[in-house]
């Protein structure tokens, strides 16, 4: 893995690498990498068919978004500092007891409820926002598309999630859609608060959302005393190496 990229091409290599090195150190790192390259690529499959009202500028947000996550990390491997919700998140992933939606979840809430609010309020002027806000929502569809092959892929891992599905509904499915969905419009609330700030201004703002977003993350790790049972009892059922896992998501 080396240094930020320009390019989404260059984004989905990245991403590529880190699914590799976590292959090959058994790093549960690469659970979220690997969700995160199948949304880039549908995101330009998206540009590529004018899914989105202006290609130039949603490719000009996916780069500055992406960029966050590959920056957070490499300074995470070389032992230098990203946010603290990034730090929480790959601090998590050396555990043996959180389950592989536990980590997903994870990165999405720092990815999203921090990153992905930055990123917007970084790539147009205060002024050019509002124009934004279609293109912004377009990505809740790509999302949605996803969270059927998500679920699947989550079904090979933990294979009781099928028969529970079939009789309950989809519950890893309707768990994930929620949490996107919310951590979306967070995001675009956190974008209308940063874009007319200086980047100073911005950075003191950015340090108390991420806080916060920190402080969410430890929920999704201890979900309570039923939840936190419910998991264990999940992850206990979980089948296959972390390898085998990452290629499951992949």
């Amino acid at each position: 893995m080396t240094n930020q990229t320009g390019t989404i091409d260059q984004i989905i290599d990245q991403l590529a690498d880190i699914i590799d090195w976590s292959r090959k150190t058994k790093s549960r790192l690469g659970y979220f990498a690997a969700l995160y390259r199948k949304v880039t690529i549908k995101v330009k499959e998206g540009i590529a068919e004018n899914f989105f009202d202006d290609g130039e500028r949603m490719e000009r947000l996916d780069i500055i978004f992406a960029n966050r996550y590959l920056a957070a990390v490499e300074a995470y491997r070389n032992n230098a500092q990203p946010t603290n919700c990034w730090i929480y998140s790959f601090q998590v992933a050396k555990q043996r007891w959180p389950i592989v939606l536990q980590h997903l979840l994870l990165g999405m809430n720092a990815h999203i409820n921090l990153d992905l609010g930055i990123a917007a309020a970084r790539t147009v002027s205060p002024t050019e926002l509002p124009n934004l806000h279609d293109d912004f929502n377009r990505i809740n569809e790509i999302l949605t598309g996803l969270v059927g092959d998500v679920q699947n892929d989550l079904a090979q891992i933990w294979t009781i999630l099928r028969f529970m599905n079939r009789y309950l509904g989809n519950i890893e499915t309707a768990i994930i859609n929620f949490s996107m969905s919310k951590a979306r419009d967070n995001a675009w609330s956190v974008a209308e608060r940063l874009c007319p700030l200086t980047e100073s201004v911005q950075e003191a703002e950015i340090a108390i959302l991420d806080a916060e977003v920190k402080a969410f993350a430890t929920v999704i790790r201890h979900p309570g005393f039923l939840g936190s049972a419910v998991s264990k009892l999940i992850r206990l059922g979980e089948r296959g190496s972390i390898p085998k896992k990452i290629d499951i998501l992949v």
